[in-house]
C-alpha cells in the first residue's frame, strides 16, 4: 500500500540528510572570528544611520499585504489562462467576478490613502 510513496520518502530523506551534512561540514570547517565590523549591519556601503529597532509606518505593512494579495491573484490567473478555453463562458464570468472583487478592494484601499507615503 505504501509502495508508490517509497520514492518520495527516499527523496525527502536524501534531501534532509544532504542539508544536515552541508550544515555540519560548514560548521566544522568554517572559521568563526567575530569582529565589530562583521557584527555591524551592512547598508550598501553606507554607514548605518539611527538604530535598527526603528518603527515602520503602518502604510509599509499595508502596501506589503496588498502586494501579496495581488501576487496571489497572479498565481490564480496563470493556471486559469492555461485552460481558458475549457471553462467557456462560465469560467470567464467567474474570473471576471474574481477580478472585479479584487479591483474594488484595490480602489477602496487607494481612496482610503493606503498607498500614500507621507
Amino acid at each position: 500500500m505504501l509502495d508508490p510513496y517509497i520514492g518520495i520518502l527516499i527523496l525527502t530523506l536524501v534531501g534532509v540528510l544532504n542539508a544536515g551534512a552541508m550544515m555540519g561540514v560548514s560548521h566544522l570547517v568554517g572559521s568563526n572570528r567575530p569582529t565589530a565590523v562583521k557584527a555591524s549591519p551592512y547598508e550598501s556601503g553606507i554607514t548605518p544611520l539611527g538604530t535598527t529597532r526603528e518603527r515602520f509606518s503602518v502604510n509599509f505593512y499595508l502596501v506589503a499585504m496588498l502586494f501579496i494579495v495581488l501576487d496571489i491573484e497572479t498565481l490564480f490567473l496563470i493556471p486559469w489562462a492555461a485552460v481558458f478555453r475549457e471553462f467557456g463562458i462560465v469560467g470567464f464570468l467567474e474570473i471576471t467576478a474574481f477580478l472585479l472583487v479584487l479591483g474594488v478592494g484595490l480602489v477602496y484601499a487607494w481612496k482610503k490613502g493606503a498607498l500614500e507615503w507621507d
